[in-house]
This record gives C-alpha cells, structure tokens and sequence, in this order.
C-alpha cells in the first residue's frame, strides 16, 4: 500500500472507532435467522399478502424465499432516472427465477439540479438528500425484507439511498445504475453558446436548440458532473456490480446487468451461504477507495459532501484533511470533462473502470481486501462485463487505454496530484477543484473583494460592467442554514467571459458548484458559512483576499484588529425562505451541519 493511503486509513480506522463500533454492534443486534416476515404478528404479515398477485403471496408463504425491497427514484422528468421505470418488472422476474420474491417499497424524490439551476428549486436541492434518506427508511420500516435494490443516480439522491440504507446494515444492498445517454454535441460547443447568450449574441431559442443538442434523451447527463462521480464513487465502494457504472442506458448489455443485479441480490441475502450486508461492504477501508478514485478522475467536489454523510451513516468519521491528503499523492488519471474534452462515454470507451482500477492497485493506491457486492476482493473490478447468449460474463478488462488522451498511467500522469485541494485561514476552510484549471500562475489569485449576497446581484452587475476588473467575486450566504446551500453554477459564465477578457478572477463562497465548475479559480463551501457567525460576512468591497492553492491558503488580507472592530454583515433571507414550498423544509434547514461535516441534519442529533 502507498504509505499516505496507508496513513490515512489507519487515522480514519482510529477516528472512527467508537462511532464505528457502536454502529456494528447494531447491526449485529437486528440480524436474525429465517426469513424477517416471519418475526411478524400474523395481523400484520397479512397486510403484506394482501397487496399480491400472481405468485407473489406464494413465494412469501415460504419460509426459504428471500424477499427483496425495490427502493427506486423513477420519474418521468428527470433524464437520469427516467430509464428506472422499466426496472421493477425486470428485477421482480429476475429474483423470482433466482428463488426469491420482490416487492416494490418504496419510491424516492429525485429531482434534477439542471432543471433547478439558478432557480428556487435549488435551494431545496441539498436538503432532499435529507428526504430521500427518510424515505428510504421508512420503505424499509416494515421490516418484510431480506435485502434490497436502490435506484438512483444523481446528486443528492445515490447519496441519499445510501444515508437511508446504512440505517439497515444488515441488510445485504445492491446499487442498479440507468446509465448515460448517448454523446450529444462538444461540451465546449454548449459553453460558448451559453457565454454567446450571455453577452446577447445569441437569442434564447437559439441557445435552448443547442442545449437540446447536449441533454437530448433517457439517461445521465454525459459530463462529469456529481451525477457521473456518484457512479465512480459507487463502483469504487463496492456496491455496483464491476464495470456497471457507465454502460449506456436502453442497450441489451444495460438490461442484461439489472438482471444480473437482482440474481446477486438474491444470492447473498443471510438465508444462503454468500451473506453480504451493506455493513460489511462499506468499511474504512472502501470509503478510502472512493476518495482515491474521486480524485484519480478529478470527480465533483459535492461529494466532499457527500461521501463525508455516507461514511457517517455507518459509523465512520472522515473529513477534508483526508481528502486533501489523498488528493496530494494520488495523480490524475483521467481528462473529461470538465477536465478535459472527452466525456463520460469517452472514458468508457478508452477503457473505463476495470482499467482505471487496475492501475490504482497496480501503484498501492486502492486497498483490494474489501468485501463487495461481487464477492471479496477488488481484483473483480478489474474486469469488463459483455454479452454472451444473452447473458452477462466477465472477461480481463483491457490493461491500456485505447484512448491515452482520456486515461493516462500512474507512470505518465496528466498531473502528478489529484483534483481537491483544501485551503485554510482567516476566512475558514473550503474546497478548491484544480484538476480542471491551468497550472501555474493561474491558480493563484489575489485580487479586491467585489461582495455579493445572492446570485442575481452578481448578475445584474455582470450585465452593468461592472465585473470588468480584477476581482474575487465574494457570493456570500448560500451556505446550508442560510438557503439550503445551492448549486452556483448560474455564476460561472459570468465568471468565465471576466476571465476570458484578460482579467485574474476568482470566486470565494458558502455554496457549492459541484464537478461542471471549469477554469475559474474557487473557494467553495467555505465554512463556517456566513450565517453562522462566518468570517465572509465581515467581508467588505475593495478588500485583499489571497487564494493560494500552492500552499493551502485562504486569506482576506485585513488587519485582525480592524476585522474584530467590524460588525458583520447581516442579509434579510426570508425571499429566500419561501415559495416553491420552500419554508416547509425550516426544520431541516435550521439543523443542518457544516459542509465538513456533511451537511445533513440526519446527523445533528447525538449519534454517539
């Protein structure tokens, strides 16, 4: 093993010991023999056989016959979750000729941050996580089941699946995948029709025909987005099948793994010999292995987020010093966008998973001793699925890229660290994504402050010039009490025409831009956020704020006395607060943790 993998795995093991012990010694508390329905009062079992048809109330009659829960996030609207509403059927018939039973228990929110993108909605975004984790306990409350399949893809949602399901460690789990759609037109081309616009080049049905173009049929989103890193990130944790993640949706190989995906379930509940709850699966050790992966491939800086919530739910503390520590020994391994100009089907096609695996192990950068989905050992995950009569075997997956421009070697890096940096000081600690900037001069910016309280003011001052200068654009109070946190992505063409003008730019907020951010320079989920007592809410126009990537440094560069002598900066949030039915989500919002510390309210209580 590499000596820094090594390290920081034994400090997460030691981190973690409590809080992973007491999480264990539930899960062995609510394991049990026979079937869970059985534990029932037979008033109540009947409720369950009352909703059968077909052979459905057979197969729960008897005692040997796993039944597994259908935990699915299907909706007609978003792309990436459209494919799922085939996917009970299939995974009903499937389980039933592998010996067991499948019930449908439960449908989950999912809703898409593209459509919200700058507008109410996204403030809702990173609280639904919270939602999803409920519901998807409360699919799973009545206790009837023997494992389960989650179906989910995108930002908040896989994430969310996964908060709810550890709550039922015992329970062996599978992650089934839809797949991305197809390649639509260059992600270069779709930015500067979106800069075009910006500048009133282009009218809104001309920018809206080639947005068409890009997200243009069933399927995730093919950039490398939070969606796309959820899928690694999963892969990387054991719970996908190997080399699930990114075959395409709506092909013959796509439907053949969901099939596949519900035998496995099948086999590995605890009334066989190959038992494999979701508990043993997610270890130290595999969290580990997502964060390597994540920043192998430059993935998306929510899931410094999320994969901190993730671990949470199963009794592991990590935070963003792992991350950092990670991410400063582990080279980059893949350009795609935003990256580089590929996608996520170009990474498939140069070699995908089984190869970008194979050569973490290769350099000691990935712990093969964990448990999975697939069996025990992460050598599995270096082989590619294919058809074969129709159903899916697994071949040696291919030892070089057939695309050296997508996926580079642990020898010949595309950059010798990952994708995350942590910068720290005066103005607290937030993430920095540098996988998709410039080396060099461009990664260090120190510029004066121009503040801003919401996105819209940082518009309306693009479109009155007055952006036209060196700059570190301050977005303040979009952190997780003050709006929900939302995605910032409205922001970054504005940015990006600044920057292209010839001006040092660069952005510091509370809020998240996710893994699309591009080329300007960001301090994200800066915490603690402005609403919580933050240094950015005593942040003044014209002052000198250093972001300094090379030595892991945030700085607002204001004497201390002069900065304890400020009042900080009070903003009225109540628009924010309300419509769209957002002041039903106050509750969850007030609780909300840090962004290190995941974000989540599900947490806020003592969990000791």
């Amino acid at each position: 093993m590499h000596k820094i993998v090594k390290k920081v795995t034994k400090r997460i093991i030691e981190r973690s010991k409590n809080h992973r012990q007491n999480y264990l010694q539930r899960v062995g508390e609510a394991k049990g023999k026979g079937v869970f329905r059985n534990k029932l009062p037979s008033s109540n079992f009947a409720h369950d056989l009352a909703g059968c048809t077909g052979s459905c109330r057979k197969a729960l009659l008897d005692d040997s016959v796993p039944n597994i829960a259908i935990i699915s996030s299907y909706n007609d609207m978003v792309s990436a979750h459209q494919p799922y509403g085939e996917y009970p059927e299939i995974i009903k018939k499937s389980v039933a000729e592998a010996g067991g039973n499948a019930q449908f228990a439960a449908g989950v929110p999912a809703m898409c941050d593209g459509v919200t993108q700058g507008e109410p909605g996204m403030d809702m975004s990173l609280i639904s996580r919270d939602v999803i984790a409920m519901s998807t306990v409360i699919g799973l409350s009545h206790n009837v089941f023997d494992g389960a399949v989650l179906l989910g893809v995108c930002d908040k949602i896989l994430p969310g699946l996964l908060m709810g399901g550890l709550q039922f460690g015992h329970l062996p789990m599978i992650l089934i995948p839809a797949g991305p759609m197809k390649t639509g037109i260059a992600n270069k081309d779709k930015n500067k029709a979106r800069e075009r616009f910006a500048k009133e080049e282009i009218s809104y049905k001309e920018l809206l025909t080639c947005e068409v173009k890009a997200y243009h049929s069933p399927g995730t989103c093919t950039f490398y987005g939070t969606a796309n890193s959820n899928q690694l990130m999963a892969e990387m944790l054991g719970l996908h099948l190997p080399g699930s993640s990114f075959v395409n949706a709506g092909t013959k190989l796509r439907k053949a793994l969901t099939k596949t995906a519900a035998e496995r379930i099948t086999a590995i509940t605890h009334l066989g010999s190959d038992y494999t709850p979701i508990a043993e699966v997610i270890s130290e050790k595999s969290i580990v292995n997502a964060m390597v992966g994540l920043m192998a491939t430059g993935g998306s800086t929510n899931e410094t987020m999320h994969l901190v919530a993730i671990a949470r739910a199963a009794g592991i503390r990590i935070d963003w010093t792992d991350f950092a520590e990670i991410s400063d020994c582990t080279p980059l391994l893949v350009r795609i966008y935003p990256n580089g100009s590929g996608d996520i089907n170009s990474f498939q096609q140069a070699g995908g998973m089984a190869l970008l695996i194979r050569e973490l192990l290769q350099d000691g950068l990935l712990h093969e001793d964990v448990q999975t989905v697939a069996g025990k050992g992460f050598t599995k995950y270096t082989e590619e699925p294919v058809l074969k009569n129709n159903r899916v075997i697994w071949r040696d997956g291919p030892r070089q890229a057939s695309d050296p421009a997508i996926i580079s070697t642990v020898a010949k890096p595309f950059a010798a660290m990952g994708g995350i940096k942590v910068l720290s000081g005066n103005l607290g600690r937030a993430i920095m994504k540098i996988s998709a900037l410039a080396d060099g001069e461009h990664t260090y910016v120190e510029a004066p402050a121009i503040v801003f309280n919401s996105q819209q003011e940082l518009e309306d001052a693009f479109r009155a010039d007055r952006l036209n200068h060196d700059m570190v654009a301050v977005v303040r109070f979009q952190g997780p009490r003050a709006n929900g946190m939302p995605e910032l992505h409205k922001l970054i063409t504005f940015l990006s025409i600044t920057m292209n003008r010839g001006h040092k730019v660069g952005l510091v907020t509370d809020g998240r831009l996710s893994g699309a951010s591009g080329k300007v320079p960001f301090a994200i989920h800066c915490t603690p956020e402005a609403a919580a007592g933050g240094m950015l809410a005593r942040v003044q126009n014209g002052d000198i704020i250093a972001m300094d990537p090379h030595n892991n440094v945030l700085e607002l560069k204001v004497d201390e006395k002069k900065l304890a002598e400020r009042e900080p900066n009070e903003f009225n949030l109540s628009s924010n607060r309300y419509g769209l039915g957002r002041q039903i989500f106050a509750p969850l919002r007030n609780n909300l943790l840090g962004a290190e510390e995941g974000a989540s309210s599900i947490f806020s209580y003592n969990d000791e």
